[in-house]
């Protein structure tokens, strides 16, 4: 059962294929094995104009230690700005844009760009971020300097200067735009500054009381028709027994019922108006199931539904 597609709005993929942020090589190679398990098909059966727009060209990976907390600082900053503006430009023509990563740390060029084309046209932003991590550490409380673990605090705007102002507006986004979901890994210091804000994180404990469809419905308040729903898809977020491919793997994580429902919920509200898949590692993954797997959440987000039933009014 398919959702309908009329005045949808035409999607552009977009690679970034670097793990200039992450502390493993591989996730660089995620882009490619996206288009390989058929995700332009996927998206494109539904009716829909895709367009790949094909790979950013970034710095290489330089796998140096990390100087003053960060490690690759100027490489993450030149990532993060093209795919900025990559994004924006995708926005700006009316269209869906979709970053097939590479690491996590990509996170804080595409959200800052949607949230950008938010506040120059009022509306309303939603982000979901879909994570086994809280992704808030700092120079000063990572154990590793690895970028891909500091994307939310550097959108918040706690970060070196030449990541926060990507954008030109600090913070790029408002700590309540932001749900957090299938979170079960977060150091103490992260927690205290999540804390802090105020951030609405429903974990893998308050999942596993409440249920995902419960999570989903409270992560989704407030979305109405002017809302611009951003996803922002960490493939760590699942299982690692149905998702080895990545280099962060959490056991205990969602299911794949799990996480369907939750990508079925979101294509419920017809809201989505962009979307990063990141930290898929097809050295770490077993004959592209990773991948395969993250492209059935797409289809998923775009209209397949397992529903048989009316939809309840």
């Amino acid at each position: 059962m398919s959702r309908r597609t009329s005045q949808r709005p035409g999607v552009s993929l977009i690679g970034a294929p670097t793990d200039v942020g992450a502390g493993m090589r591989g996730a660089s190679m995620g882009p490619e094995a996206l288009r390989v398990a058929g995700v332009a098909q996927a998206i494109a059966q539904f009716g829909l104009d895709v367009r790949d727009c094909g790979d950013l060209q970034g710095p290489a990976n330089p796998w140096q230690d990390a100087v003053d907390g960060f490690r690759h600082l100027p490489e993450v900053v030149l990532w993060n700005r093209l795919l900025h503006e990559a994004v924006r430009a995708e926005l700006q023509a009316g269209r869906l844009p979709i970053v097939l990563g590479g690491d996590h740390s990509l996170g804080i060029g595409s959200i800052s760009a949607v949230a950008r084309h938010c506040r120059e046209r009022r509306r309303p932003l939603r982000v979901l971020w879909f994570d086994a991590h809280a992704d808030f550490n700092t120079a000063t409380l990572t154990p590793t300097g690895n970028i891909h673990g500091m994307p939310v605090a550097c959108l918040c705007g706690h970060g070196p200067q030449d990541l926060v102002g990507i954008g030109g507006h600090v913070p790029a986004l408002d700590p309540r735009q932001l749900r957090q979901i299938g979170i079960r890994s977060v150091d103490a210091g992260e927690k205290r500054l999540v804390h802090d804000l105020g951030i609405e994180v429903f974990d893998m404990r308050y999942i596993d009381e409440m249920g995902m469809r419960h999570a989903m419905e409270r992560a989704l308040e407030g979305v109405d028709a002017d809302t611009h729903l951003h996803v922002s898809l960490d493939v760590d977020f699942l299982d690692p027994d149905i998702a080895p491919g990545v280099g962060t793997t959490v056991r205990g994580g969602p299911t794949y019922r799990e996480a369907q429902l939750c990508m079925e919920m979101i294509a419920d509200t017809g809201r989505l108006a962009s979307l990063d898949v990141v930290e898929l590692n097809p050295a770490l993954d077993v004959r592209n199931q990773t991948a395969e797997l993250a492209v059935d959440l797409i289809e998923s987000l775009f209209g397949k539904s397992t529903l048989m039933r009316a939809p309840s009014r």
